[in-house]
């Protein structure tokens, strides 16, 4: 029996000794061993193997050679787990990593027994350490030489295609199918899938337009006919380039092709709509989704939502929620993470949170950037100890702040004078690895500048060029901003020169903040002068530039400027503002022209030399979100001014034109009929605001139940009490609602109160934080 062994050893010893050709080659073949292996080392390994850990392979290494490594390789190649416990253990040893032909039988094998994962990651260690050659590819030329020892198959050049496509080596992965090609082997559409991919990730669509045609050239070329992968990754390119009609050309042309679109056909293509604003569109290809039998799965929901949120539609969200649960899919972190931001981005911070505690009920996982944001919504209320909580309570849940939470916390603090705790949590912030950006910064000197410390903004500027963070404009702005608000308008022109001699051009902001400064020192000419400066270097005044000189126009009764201005604003698309308004009433009352005050805010709606584009009506009628604000603008106007009257005529208006009221213009009108002293009319319109299953905020809440309370009409101050406490769907909210409840059977109306109020700063009732 042994001699038989020792026969049977050098017969394959021998076969191994003279290379196979490979197919379609003609070379003669080259030795697979320079040297004669060990087989007493590898028959000794194999036994260890079969019975034992790798590990105890470990007293062998000195004596393993890269022969040895290949004869127990080719020994062992039908055994899937003995060969998978040998390539783990020896791959990290030099008599394995650095030899590329014990790399090239192992890619062999391990892709024969489908084990992609660890054979990809071999051949992407080959790959780097044995770079191509001008004249031929070394890495290739090994896998032909060890090909047919190793009972090997043509997928293994569409592994290393992979590979080399991974590793962004687009070059030597096309040279490698031209290579296979030659030698008689056919990559499948998988290669030509995998170097597309590279080259959509590695370059614009725009500037690889040559390669995409010199791979699609030899898709043709050898009738490789492209799969719905394939148009997958070129519709996901060009999408991602904002090149939508080439992408919309391709789509047409796979089912010409008789290549049906799948699921992620469809969510490229509405994702790309979706980021163009493009909701509309989006939608008509959800629909002819279901008309092609095609199921829309979560993601499509998602990328409909993270439109509508990035677009300001957040309100549409509730309605592709439903659909998206009708249909049987469940939210999942992204949906609701998308869904938190989106209304923390819209300043409704209690809808956040009643998510946020949805999300956690259904035992999904909120990540750093919810977290972050419901801080950054905190830190907006002026609620840092809140805002707090939240930094304490993702910290609870393992997850690490990142440099936008800390840099949210930062500028909270800042904005709200507590220095010195902005400063414990930029130290704590670089204590944990993090570079201070350009926006931490700036929050820092905008934190200083509210203050009034103003040379302590500007060694912020000194410390972080020292640390090579160059100043930007806004760093600029801010100082110049700081400066004119404490009337020092010499420092603040200074500033700007100095900006500007440092190559950093003064912006929208800064003039309007110098046009500010000179307008409160009474500069009137001056601020007119840099307002037709502003306008010929192609700058755009905001509402506030504008605001600031009609106000200042009003202060010398030049109404007739003043209003000038106003009509300027509107037809450059700028819509007045409650301030606006509030500035030009009192300039017209001033000038005993009430009746003309009252008039002025209904301009749009009613003065025929108004241009007809931007006329109330066509407002109303467009329903975009510039619009709404205007509307709202103009009823909260008429409330400020006690005009109870003509707030109703606007709402009236809204309703006859088939516009339906939000939230934010119910609230108005009930807090304006609440001062007004018309408690009924303020009672109907929150009943008819809840029926319609709009939310009251709290200010509106606490507002009536004051009045309520006041006229002694207890039973309906129960009842709104009670729709307040169902209305609150936050975990946090529990216990507040229960002092609530208490205090008010107790009858202790000034804490019903500050519960209600601190109810709102919490977000655990509904509060428009845009309008604290």
């Amino acid at each position: 029996m042994p001699l038989l062994r020792k026969s049977l050893r050098r017969v394959l010893l021998h076969t191994l000794s003279r290379q196979p050709k490979s197919a379609n080659s003609p070379n003669p073949a080259l030795p697979l061993f320079s040297s004669p292996p060990d087989t007493f080392l590898v028959d000794k390994a194999i036994t260890i193997l079969k019975h034992n850990h790798p590990s105890l392979l470990c007293p062998l290494v000195s004596h393993f050679t890269p022969e040895a490594t290949s004869y127990l390789l080719l020994q062992s190649q039908n055994n899937q787990t003995l060969i998978l416990k040998f390539i783990n253990w020896a791959r990290k040893f030099p008599f394995f990593s650095n030899q590329l032909q014990c790399h090239c039988l192992s890619i062999h094998i391990l892709t024969r027994f489908k084990l992609y994962k660890t054979a990809q990651s071999l051949a992407e260690h080959v790959a780097v350490v044995f770079p191509d050659d001008r004249d031929a590819d070394v890495v290739f030329s090994c896998l032909i030489d060890t090909y047919q020892a190793c009972n090997s198959s043509s997928a293994v050049f569409d592994l290393m295609v992979k590979a080399l496509s991974n590793l962004r080596q687009i070059d030597r992965a096309l040279n490698f199918i031209n290579l296979a090609r030659d030698h008689g082997f056919m990559p499948s559409v998988l290669s030509y899938n995998c170097i597309l991919e590279a080259i959509i990730r590695s370059r614009s669509a725009r500037g690889c337009d040559e390669l995409l045609k010199n791979v699609d050239n030899g898709m043709i070329n050898h009738d490789v006919t492209p799969n719905v992968f394939t148009y997958n990754i070129l519709i996901r390119g060009l999408c991602a380039n904002k090149e939508m009609d080439r992408g919309l050309s391709f789509f047409e042309e796979m089912e010409r092709r008789g290549c049906l679109p799948n699921v992620v056909t469809y969510n490229t293509l509405i994702d790309a709509y979706c980021k163009m604003g493009k909701i509309n569109e989006a939608y008509t290809l959800l629909a002819l989704m279901w008309k092609k039998d095609l199921e829309p799965n979560v993601i499509t929901y998602n990328v409909i939502i993270n439109g509508l949120c990035r677009e300001g539609r957040i309100t549409e969200t509730n309605k592709v929620l439903k659909e998206m649960k009708g249909n049987g899919l469940f939210p999942n972190e992204v949906t609701y993470n998308t869904l938190v931001h989106g209304y923390c981005k819209e300043g409704n911070f209690h809808q956040a949170l009643v998510l946020h505690a949805e999300m956690v009920r259904n035992g999904l996982s909120p990540d750093v950037v919810t977290y972050t944001s419901l801080i950054n919504s905190m830190c907006k209320s002026n609620n840092l100890h809140r805002a707090m909580e939240f930094f304490d309570q993702m910290q609870s849940r393992g997850l690490s702040p990142n440099e936008k939470t800390y840099t949210t916390l930062v500028d909270g603090f800042s904005q709200q004078g507590f220095m010195d705790e902005a400063y414990r949590l930029l130290n704590e912030m670089i204590g944990r690895g993090f570079s201070p950006s350009i926006v931490t910064y700036n929050a820092l000197i905008n934190g200083h500048c509210v203050a009034g410390r103003m040379d302590d903004g500007l060694d912020v500027i000194k410390n972080m060029i020292a640390k090579g963070v160059h100043p930007d404009v806004v760093s600029y702005s801010t100082i110049v901003s700081g400066f004119c608000r404490n009337l020092d308008i010499d420092k603040a022109f200074q500033m700007k020169e100095e900006m500007i001699e440092k190559g950093i051009l003064p912006d929208a902001i800064t003039y309007s903040s110098l046009i500010q400064g000179l307008c409160g020192y009474g500069r009137l000419d001056e601020a007119c002068d840099l307002f037709k400066e502003m306008l010929k270097l192609g700058l755009h005044p905001d509402k506030c530039t504008y605001t600031t000189l009609i106000n200042a126009y009003c202060a010398e009764d030049d109404i007739r400027s003043a209003m000038h201005l106003h009509d300027e604003m509107i037809s450059k698309g700028f819509f007045p503002d409650v301030v606006t308004y509030s500035v030009l009433i009192n300039g017209l009352n001033k000038q005993a022209r009430s009746k003309e005050a009252k008039r002025l805010l209904f301009k749009l709606l009613y003065e025929q030399h108004v241009p007809s584009d931007v006329s109330y009506n066509l407002l109303i009628e467009s329903c975009s979100s510039i619009d709404f604000q205007n509307s709202v603008a103009l009823i909260k106007g008429f409330c400020m001014k006690g005009l109870m009257n003509e707030a109703e005529r606007v709402f009236e208006a809204m309703l006859q034109d088939n516009h339906m009221p939000s939230e934010a213009v119910y609230n108005v009108l009930i807090h304006g009929h609440c001062r007004a002293g018309n408690l009924q009319k303020a009672i109907n319109l929150y009943w008819e605001m809840v029926d319609r299953g709009l939310v009251p905020h709290a200010v509106t809440v606490i507002s009536i139940t004051k009045e309520l309370h006041k006229e002694g009409r207890v039973e309906e101050l129960n009842q709104i009490l009670q729709d307040v406490i169902k209305s609150c769907k936050v975990i946090e909210g529990d216990t507040a609602k229960g002092l609530l409840e208490v205090n008010y059977r107790e009858g202790n109306m000034d804490s019903v109160f500050k519960i209600l109020s601190d109810m709102a700063k919490d977000g655990l009732l509904p509060y428009e934080l845009r309008s604290v």
